[in-house]
């Protein structure tokens, strides 16, 4: 059985240690953590991990965030991947910074990168793991604070929270997206 698991986030130095690219910051996180690096292929960076017996295709699109459909739709056909077993993850500023919001399909919430992604595809029905970045900007500045970099105590965090999303995606992988959610979007986090 094999899973895409793609992070959401912006190719280019510039754009390294952003708000934005958490999803990019999530899968490299996991990647190093089981020794394995990035190629770089059609549409993105692919690596490939097994975990619980299965296997695990980790994408980082090419495309820039607002056209990561293309990506996502791609590996899924070129892997064979089910539907239910795709997962994105991405920036959330609805969510206070680190929070994890783990769902099995809705809305893109506003988020462009999962308003391509489900246009693209046709469907919302694939899971993602939201992830807090906070919302401290002035009204009509959103683009520019998901495009910041971290300030010093947030990024004190950053580890943290990658471990916290690994093991939501641990559990999606090993239980199931309904089970997972169960355990993911309880308030234990914010102990």
């Amino acid at each position: 059985m094999s899973y895409l698991i793609t992070g959401l986030g912006n190719v280019g130095t510039e754009y390294a240690g952003t708000r934005h690219n958490i999803g990019f910051t999530v899968l490299d996180a996991w990647a190093a953590l089981h020794k394995t690096t990035f190629s770089t292929l059609r549409y993105g960076s692919l690596a490939q991990i097994r975990y619980a017996g299965k296997e695990i295709w980790l994408l980082k699109p090419s495309t820039y965030v607002n056209l990561s459909g293309k990506a996502v739709r791609y590996w899924i056909h070129q892997e064979r991947i089910a539907l239910e077993n795709t997962l994105v993850v991405l920036d959330d500023v609805a969510l206070p910074f680190g929070k994890l919001r783990l769902r099995a399909r809705g809305s893109d919430g506003g988020h462009n990168g999962l308003r391509h992604i489900t246009y693209t595809l046709g469907t919302d029905e694939y899971a993602r793991l939201r992830i807090g970045v906070g919302d401290d900007f002035p009204r009509g500045y959103q683009a520019d604070y998901v495009l910041s970099r971290w300030n010093v105590s947030e990024e004190k965090e950053l580890p943290f929270i990658c471990d916290n999303a690994i093991e939501a995606l641990n559990l999606f992988v090993r239980q199931g997206i309904e089970r997972a959610m169960n355990l993911v979007n309880t308030d234990k986090q914010e102990d």
